[in-house]
């Protein structure tokens, strides 16, 4: 299920980006193009709602579920740790033929002088 969500959060981010990019700006309304003050006024008060306006909502609230979805279900995972449950192995030194040392000598008093 995690990676149909994943694919299909990919294809609709890619959607939206088409989706925005294909639209035309404010500027480039009909209202414009004709030399009115204002383009949205040609169509009335809330101006022209375009297929490509409804598309873009529709698929932006797709969007937001999809990503809600995945955040809910990457935080479900049963720790609340980031590392690994698993503790390192403890590694031990490899015995040495070398005798140990001899501890150091005082000097005797004799030799002080």
């Amino acid at each position: 299920m995690l990676g149909f969500l994943i694919t299909l959060h990919i294809l609709v981010c890619i959607a939206l980006i088409v989706i925005v990019l294909l639209q035309a700006g404010k500027g480039a309304d009909l209202g414009a193009t004709l030399g009115t003050g204002s383009s949205q006024s040609l169509f009335g008060a809330g101006g022209g709602s375009t297929f490509l306006g409804k598309l873009t909502a529709s698929v932006a609230i797709i969007f937001m579920v999809t990503s809600l979805s995945l955040a809910y279900l990457s935080g479900k995972s049963g720790s609340s740790s980031v590392m690994p449950a698993k503790s390192p192995a403890v590694k031990v030194a490899p015995k040495s033929d070398i005798p140990p040392a001899a501890a150091p000598v005082a000097p005797k008093e004799s030799q002080k002088k």
